[in-house]
C-alpha cells in the first residue's frame, strides 16, 4: 500500500509539472534555509497566475506556481549530534502574493504546498512518520526594477496529522530570484 500511495503522489506531481512545462517559466529562484539543526538549498522555477484578486489602490493579490528541488542536510540524525542525513525533496506549491500592480517593490506572500522527501526526516529528536509533507510558508520580499527578487520566509513542514508522530520542523529561508 505504501508503494502504491507513493506512486500516486509521484504521478500527481509529474502531471502537475508537465502542465507547468507547457508554458514559459516566469522566474527562477535559489534559496538557503536553516533551522532545527538542518539546512537546505533549493532551486525553483515559477509560473505566474493571470488572476488578480482584490485590486485596490495599485495593489492586488495574485500568485504563482513554485516547482522546487531541494537538498537537505540534517546534522543530528536520529538525535545524535554530528551524525548526518541527506534528503532530496521535490515540491509543488501554489503561492498567494500581495503585490503592486507592476509586480515590483515590496510584497507579502503565503503558501501551502506538497513535498515528497526521498527519506523520512529524523533529526534533532524529531522523527517524521511519512515522506510526504505539506510545506507552508509566510514571507516578505522586494522585487527590484531589474527583476531581482530578495525575500525572507519562515517555512514549516508537517504531514498535516496524516500519521503520527508529526512534530514538524521550522526553518528560516533566504530567497534570491530573478524574473524574465
Amino acid at each position: 500500500m505504501k508503494i502504491l500511495n507513493r506512486k500516486i503522489i509521484l504521478a500527481g506531481l509529474g502531471l502537475a509539472l508537465l502542465h507547468l512545462n507547457a508554458s514559459a517559466i516566469d522566474s527562477v529562484s535559489g534559496e538557503f534555509a536553516s533551522g532545527n539543526r538542518s539546512q537546505f538549498v533549493r532551486a525553483g522555477a515559477q509560473w505566474n497566475w493571470d488572476n488578480q484578486w482584490y485590486k485596490s489602490n495599485g495593489n492586488f493579490i495574485g500568485g504563482y506556481w513554485d516547482a522546487t528541488l531541494t537538498q537537505w542536510r540534517n546534522n543530528a540524525y536520529k538525535g545524535v549530534e554530528g551524525d548526518t542525513q541527506n534528503i532530496t525533496d521535490i515540491g509543488i506549491t501554489p503561492v498567494f502574493r500581495w503585490q503592486n500592480d507592476n509586480r515590483k517593490g515590496l510584497y507579502g506572500e503565503a503558501a501551502i504546498g506538497f513535498h515528497l522527501f526521498s527519506h523520512i526526516y529524523s533529526n534533532n529528536n524529531r522523527q517524521f512518520s511519512t515522506a510526504f509533507q505539506f510545506g507552508d510558508h509566510l514571507g516578505v520580499g522586494y522585487v527590484f526594477d531589474s527583476g531581482w527578487d530578495v525575500a525572507l520566509k519562515v517555512q514549516h513542514f508537517s504531514n498535516g496529522a496524516i500519521k503520527h508522530p508529526n512534530p514538524g520542523a521550522n526553518l528560516a529561508v533566504i530567497k534570491v530570484g530573478h524574473s524574465f
